[in-house]
């Protein structure tokens, strides 16, 4: 596997954030958006990141170029859940299916304590199944299922919430 850099992301970075995230969309495996999002409507979300406790990093291969990105989020945004996040990732088409899943949720847990995270919590489809194993693998456990929740393309859909202590 070639090496990958992890860094906050900037505004540039938002278009090729973006474009990850659409490329997730037709699979319907990822995410609850049915339709291409835009870079504009991403503004507030990204701008809700901070690189002290709650960060957007892209990841980089070896030449500069952005292959994912890692989304840490609020969890309800009340202040008793301040050392609770949600951890979302995001690769591009080109690398998933790659193991670099584990590289990645590895490094991102590792900086969960200096984040201030002592929660993290994973929102997975429960027909993910890659995604599921791959957040098991670390120890994530099932501590809720959310039973038809979403319809995509008709049929309804569950979502899982994973969970680990830090």
């Amino acid at each position: 596997m070639s090496e990958i850099d992890y860094r906050n992301a900037t505004l540039p970075d938002l278009e090729p954030i973006v474009a990850i995230y659409n490329s997730t969309i037709a699979s319907r495996m990822v995410t609850a958006d049915t339709e291409p999002v835009s870079v504009e409507s991403k503004m507030k979300w990204f701008e809700q990141h901070t690189s002290t406790k709650h960060p957007l990093w892209v990841i980089e291969d070896e030449n500069n170029q952005i292959i994912g990105w890692i989304s840490f989020q609020a969890f309800y945004g009340r202040p008793a859940y301040n050392g609770t996040a949600e951890i979302s990732i995001y690769l591009d088409e080109k690398q998933r299916g790659k193991g670099m899943g584990k590289k990645i949720l590895a490094y991102s847990l590792n900086k969960c304590a200096e984040l201030g995270i002592k929660t993290i919590l994973g929102f997975i489809f429960a027909h993910n199944e890659p995604s599921l194993k791959l957040f098991r693998y670390f120890g994530f456990e099932d501590w809720g299922t959310l039973p038809d929740v979403a319809v995509l393309d008709g049929e309804e859909k569950s979502l899982k919430i994973l969970g680990k202590r830090i």
